[in-house]
């Protein structure tokens, strides 16, 4: 990252001898190549049309062969969190081992390019802005350019560098406005395109949540009243056994999909504790196959569900393959903080003997990695004893109390 600097040696106002924007129009400006450009036009209309993937890099490369700059690149605006930062993508020329790399929104010439909304330009940079020169960068001059559809806030700056004092004039300003107003076009473009397919292949994973939820829903209404028909006295007994265990699980199943529950179904859970004695109420948790030990931690709302849907698919595995399916099986869950992490075990003992890790992993345990590692930025690990599952669970707990 080039981001290394705190934002408070921000100047109020930029330094004149660093940006001189006003030199532009006052330096001569070489005669402009229309058709060149119609034709780098033409090409990037055909590039949009048959290789979209190919639309920025294009961009990027037809800056430098336009304006004779020595290297270019985009600098994506991203607001969160606050004041933001930008990142650079699609770098070409002799900076491009920098892609990707991050700077500070409030500290950096893009940041100028976006408050000013306008083109600049700026020499050798790095005399104010210690970030590029700790880098090693040297940047003689630098044209940057906002990038924003209409009257939108800004996507970010297209810049292009060059290797010698003087070179940028006000046709090269004029040639990278209509650069960056297609540049941003097509970003609007990619970015509607990948918010699409997210939305696409949030719905297949829901599609396929579903099927897998209503299969485990049949598997632990079975095991229910084979428990609850085990252990009761009569036909009264079976009755409330059985009902006030659909009604723990109908609280299980709201848990783990929040959004779907309405009135009273949920809950108001705070703590790691509560979350876990709501989700095993179904498998009569105060009976003595079950030992739950930890301190009281806060669990916010947001972590509420990833960490309802990991244990259930816990319980519901054991039920149907682990401890819970045997009259003799014993879970043991227990959880501690280490370094501002959450670590959870999950110990299985007394069910059917294991003789080594599936062959293949089901749709829910795949389900229950995503959670933990997307979601939490935490880790969940499997160790499949001959005595019974142990799972350890590891999530930071600043992501278990957003």
């Amino acid at each position: 990252m080039l981001n290394s600097m705190s934002t408070a040696a921000h100047a109020s106002q930029p330094r004149p001898d660093v940006y001189i924007t006003d030199e532009l129009s006052r330096r001569p400006s070489t005669a402009p190549d229309y058709l060149k450009e119609k034709r780098a036009i033409q090409l990037l209309a055909a590039t949009m049309a048959n290789e979209p993937d190919r639309v920025l890099p294009r961009f990027v490369e037809l800056a430098i062969e336009l304006t004779g700059g020595s290297s270019a690149g985009l600098s994506l605006y991203e607001p969160e969190p606050a004041p933001g930062q930008f990142r650079w993508a699609y770098l070409k020329g002799v900076l491009s081992p920098f892609d990707g790399a991050t700077t500070p929104r409030d500290f950096s010439p893009c940041g100028v390019t976006l408050d000013e909304n306008r083109p600049v330009l700026s020499l050798h940079p790095e005399r104010i802005y210690d970030w590029i020169s700790d880098a090693g960068i040297v940047v003689p001059e630098v044209l940057l350019v906002p990038l924003h559809v209409g009257d939108a806030d800004a996507l970010g700056t297209l810049w292009i560098v060059s290797e010698q004092e003087g070179h940028f004039n006000s046709g090269h300003s004029r040639i990278a406005e209509e650069l960056a107003a297609f540049v941003s076009v097509a970003l609007q473009m990619l970015r509607s395109q990948q918010r699409l397919s997210r939305a696409l292949d949030e719905q297949e994973t829901l599609t396929r949540e579903m099927g897998h939820r209503i299969q485990n829903l049949f598997a632990m209404v079975s095991s229910i009243l084979r428990n609850s028909a085990r252990m009761a006295s009569d036909k009264e007994d079976l009755a409330e056994k059985a009902l006030g265990r659909l009604h723990a699980l109908s609280t299980a199943h709201g848990l783990v999909r929040r959004t779907f529950a309405t009135g009273d179904e949920v809950p108001v859970i705070a703590d790691v504790r509560e979350l876990i004695l709501a989700i095993l109420a179904p498998h009569d948790v105060a009976d003595s196959r079950f030992d739950i030990r930890g301190p009281s931690l806060a669990c916010g709302e947001r972590a509420i569900n990833g960490l309802a849907l990991t244990m259930h698919e816990l319980a519901t595995n054991s039920t149907k393959y682990g401890a819970l399916s045997s009259d003799e099986g014993k879970v043991e869950i227990t959880w501690a903080v280490r370094e501002q992490q959450l670590e959870l075990d999950w110990q299985e003992t007394g069910g059917p003997s294991i003789s080594g890790p599936p062959s293949t992993s089901g749709f829910g345990s795949k389900l229950a990695k995503l959670t933990i590692e997307r979601q939490f930025g935490g880790s969940i690990s499997y160790d499949w004893r001959r005595t019974g599952l142990a799972v350890r669970l590891s999530i930071p707990i600043e992501a278990l109390t957003s």
